[in-house]
């Protein structure tokens, strides 16, 4: 590692102990300096500004965040480890909130640093060994949107929960329900053509060379309509809203 190197990871360091130990307001350019041993003009040299820093810290927990998932074994059961990558990943936000709310508790429009795309990448293929497996009843995407939105939104809730007042039950619940949904009970009532669909396109690839470009759109498009479709005449399950 560089002296560069060196002192950015030095300053990252201190404004991720002042984050999480005293909050966003304290972590100010003065403070920072101090903890990590440098001079206030070095962090606007190395990071532009204090946006700069705090973004750095926040791609120092993507990649803190990624390392977990990555030393996370995988089993012959995907539908158990995708449920185990849910448990990690709100685990992480209990680990470090103030560094997750940087992370996940607002929007941004800018290019995601490359542990978050990373992380998506290992989330698509957690889902896509659920298709590959025949148990996946809605399209991958679709699949990925469910389990990202709801398992963010219940480590966003249990992190702005008193610590005392938290219920880890309240999450495995919402697990279950989020993940049952298009592979479990709830899933059972899916058309079968939707199962099938889905897992179809999951092992399109090894295919290679037997459809055209424009062939293999064609299928992915119509695979993915059959796999996201409803009868319309389905009634509502016990329990879910009409």
């Amino acid at each position: 590692m560089s002296e560069r190197e060196e002192v950015r990871r030095r300053i990252v360091d201190a404004a991720t102990r002042l984050l999480e130990s005293e909050g966003r307001d304290a972590v100010t350019t003065r403070a920072v300096s101090a903890a990590a041993g440098v001079q206030p003009p070095t962090i606007y040299r190395l990071f532009t500004d204090m946006r700069g820093l705090l973004d750095a810290v926040a791609e120092s927990g993507f990649d803190d965040y990624l390392a977990r998932k990555h030393s996370q074994r995988l089993t012959d059961d995907p539908v158990a480890d995708l449920a185990a990558g849910w448990d990690l990943h709100v685990q992480f936000g209990l680990d470090c909130p103030a560094q997750y709310l940087l992370m996940y508790g607002h929007g941004d429009t800018r290019p995601p640093p490359p542990a978050v795309k990373e992380g998506a990448a290992r989330l698509r293929m957690l889902v896509e060994r659920i298709a590959a497996a025949g148990r996946l009843t809605v399209g991958v995407d679709t699949a990925i949107g469910v389990v990202h939105a709801a398992c963010v939104g219940t480590t966003l809730n249990l992190i702005g929960t008193p610590p005392e007042e938290r219920d880890l039950e309240r999450s495995r619940r919402l697990r279950d329900a989020a993940i049952g949904s298009f592979t479990g009970r709830a899933a059972a009532e899916s058309p079968d053509y939707a199962q099938r669909a889905v897992g179809l396109k999951a092992v399109l690839d090894r295919a290679e060379g037997l459809l055209t470009p424009g062939e293999r759109a064609l299928l992915d498009e119509l695979l993915d309509r059959l796999a996201d479709a409803r009868p319309s005449g389905r009634r509502a399950a016990s329990g879910e809203v009409a």
